[in-house]
């Protein structure tokens, strides 16, 4: 099966729209909404053919950008492998140069257009953040955890998993996720005895065990879920049941689980290659394996301590 190597670029107006553009009815697939971009040709990089194309697409021209992330998409008759850049300097205001329809949507209307299968994949990459925080999971309500919460709040963090083992108190989720919200920061729930019918939160994050027990994805499509992984096998079963992104773990050695065998980067690389949904990494990670991670492709890195 042939493999097709392409570029998109992710372009943000004052209002954190994102710019989308209709494909032509001749086109593969055409009348589908996709982000620009096209396919790289033999005598280019990444980052030039993410320039030609939008420049010839949009009529701007890119100053700067940076790689957000790379991800698989297999068709029936081949496989696509596309490289997402954030768009972060540009010169012109984009238009359908190559007089094909554009639009501005906001991140939360995207699914209201016909999109490409791949944009699923783009909408999660997207709106996911580079790093994910987990809460410790005891005492919750104890002067020390509280604190270690409230500095996540006004630091470079936008996603948090609260973890539990025991039951926590409603009242106090609620509280927990009402300083999320006015901080823009989502809040997935990790806790005992789920519903899926929570308020007051954005999403869930299941372990192993529970994923293993699911056919489909046990909440709405507007919320986020995430899963616990270890394994390729583990992996590719919470994408197939429709977990948003998932996290595979133990990357490297840690102190809390000294005898538990890391996986290593060569064995999660083939997790990020196989998937088409984000994926974080955990167990070891530290703030400096940030950069390493997203070239390999994956969403970021999950963690307790490292940020």
């Amino acid at each position: 099966m042939r493999t097709i190597k392409t570029v998109v670029g992710v372009l943000r107006n004052k209002n954190q729209e994102i710019l989308i553009a209709k494909r032509k009815k001749e086109q593969f697939m055409g009348g589908f909404w996709e982000l620009p971009g096209g396919k790289i040709e033999a005598d280019e990089s990444k980052e030039q053919t993410v320039i030609r194309e939008l420049k010839e697409e949009l009529g701007i021209q890119v100053n700067q950008l940076t790689l957000h992330q790379t991800i698989i998409h297999k068709y029936e008759d081949k496989i696509v492998q596309l490289s997402i850049y954030n768009i972060n300097k540009y010169q012109n205001t984009p238009l359908g140069a190559e007089a094909q329809a554009i639009s501005w949507v906001n991140i939360d209307d995207l699914h209201s257009y016909k999109l490409l299968p791949t944009m699923k994949a783009f909408i999660d990459s997207i709106i996911l953040p580079d790093k994910y925080w987990i809460t410790p999971s005891i005492d919750h309500q104890s002067d020390g955890w509280m604190e270690r919460f409230n500095q996540k709040l006004t630091q470079d963090i936008t996603l948090i998993q609260l973890r539990s083992k025991t039951k926590l108190d409603n009242g106090f989720i609620q509280q927990l996720h009402n300083k999320c919200k006015q901080n823009n920061i989502k809040l997935l729930l990790n806790t005992v005895n789920k519903t899926f019918d929570e308020l007051y939160c954005d999403g869930w994050h299941i372990t192993t065990t529970e994923m293993l027990k699911l056919n489909k994805k046990p909440c709405s499509n507007n919320k986020l879920l995430g899963a616990s992984t270890h394994t390729l096998t583990e992996a590719l079963k919470a994408q197939a049941m429709g977990a948003d992104f998932v996290v595979i773990s133990p990357v490297q050695a840690t102190k809390t689980h000294p005898d538990t065998l890391p996986l290593g980067w060569e064995s999660v690389k083939e997790v990020v290659d196989k998937l088409n949904i984000p994926v974080y990494f955990l167990g070891g990670m530290e703030l400096k394996d940030l950069e390493k991670t997203i070239k390999l492709g994956a969403q970021g890195i999950a963690s307790v301590s490292a940020f």
